[in-house]
């Protein structure tokens, strides 16, 4: 007489919510750690084109930096390189503020690094605008 075998039971450990929607701990983060890798990629040859474009442009007259910020070519990678590192300095001050900071004053913070890194990347891109387009 053989007794038949039974395949042990794994209890998953989930709330209600995340049962309801399939997800778990791991999948909440996920888009969030993507996109600080993705604009940190995009920011090494961006930060390399910087620091040659401003090397190169060192001890010139306004005239000639105004002329060579008006190229659209050079126009365009500095509005990425703003946008970009606003979006990751946002980025990463929210993953230490979340970490670090106590509960009370977690919300009032992410709410003031956001408003700075929005504030700070349209002051920027309106001078590279205003630079390319009126010299």
């Amino acid at each position: 007489m053989s007794q038949a075998r039974t395949a042990p039971r794994v209890e998953m450990m989930r709330s209600a919510l995340g049962r309801a929607r399939g997800l778990g701990a791991a999948k909440a983060g996920t888009a969030h750690w993507w996109t600080e890798r993705m604009t940190s990629l995009a920011l090494l040859p961006l930060t390399l084109w910087f620091v040659w474009f401003a090397l190169h442009l060192a001890g010139a007259p306004r005239a000639s930096v105004a002329a060579s910020v008006a190229h659209p070519v050079n126009a365009t990678l500095l509005l990425a390189l703003v946008l970009i590192t606003f979006r990751h300095m946002q980025l990463g001050l929210a993953a230490v503020i979340e970490d670090y900071a106590r509960a009370t004053l977690r919300a009032g913070l992410l709410i003031a690094v956001n408003a700075a890194c929005a504030l700070l990347a349209l002051a920027c891109t309106v001078s590279v605008l205003k630079l390319a387009f009126s010299g």
